[in-house]
């Protein structure tokens, strides 16, 4: 008789679900990430116009040791670069809204093969815009709206470097791998 099949082996790559119920709720996936990340590493954001994108990334700052009052939308300046706390492996975080792009060809012109080289954690918002440029190596955030506040973040690893992240996230209470 063979053993039930372990989900975590599921086919596909690595990945979490987390239910917050409100943008206060956010704190402890917030911190989970920001003491798991890799000094480089890339969050591909997406989710309907008012899921939280800025909101996630505004609790990863906070998170990191970023005022969160500075973390803004960079809608119109697309890019925006916060340094992290002296010393901090990551060194950057940099938040960029891509929902203004025509598609890769704007990434020239935003110098973005230098935004992410690292090292740094980039935050990318609307990242399907840019779905062939982006790096392998990702974690992939789905943000859902289930209810006005309350929000379902589906997380994938993509590559290896965020595998150890989503284990991490995997401990949080309410998470599935579903």
């Amino acid at each position: 008789m063979t053993a039930p099949a372990d989900p975590r082996q599921a086919a596909g790559p690595p990945r979490v679900s987390l239910c917050v119920g409100d943008e206060s709720s956010l704190g402890p996936l917030a911190r989970v990430l920001a003491a798991s990340l890799p000094a480089t590493a890339f969050l591909a954001l997406d989710g309907d116009l008012g899921a939280g994108k800025t909101t996630f990334t505004k609790a990863l700052a906070a998170a990191a040791g970023i005022d969160p009052t500075d973390v803004v939308s960079p809608t119109f300046g697309l890019v925006h670069i916060h340094p992290l706390p002296a010393g901090h492996p990551a060194e950057q975080l940099v938040h960029a809204d891509l929902y203004r792009l025509a598609g890769p060809q704007d990434l020239v012109e935003l110098g973005w093969d230098e935004i992410v080289a690292g090292p740094g954690w980039v935050v990318a918002e609307w990242a399907t815009r840019i779905a062939d440029s982006l790096p392998e190596e990702r974690l992939d955030v789905g943000i859902v709206i289930e209810s006005e506040t309350g929000r379902r973040f589906e997380i994938r690893c993509r590559g290896v470097r965020h595998r150890a992240v989503i284990e991490r996230l995997r401990a949080l209470p309410g998470a599935s791998i579903d």
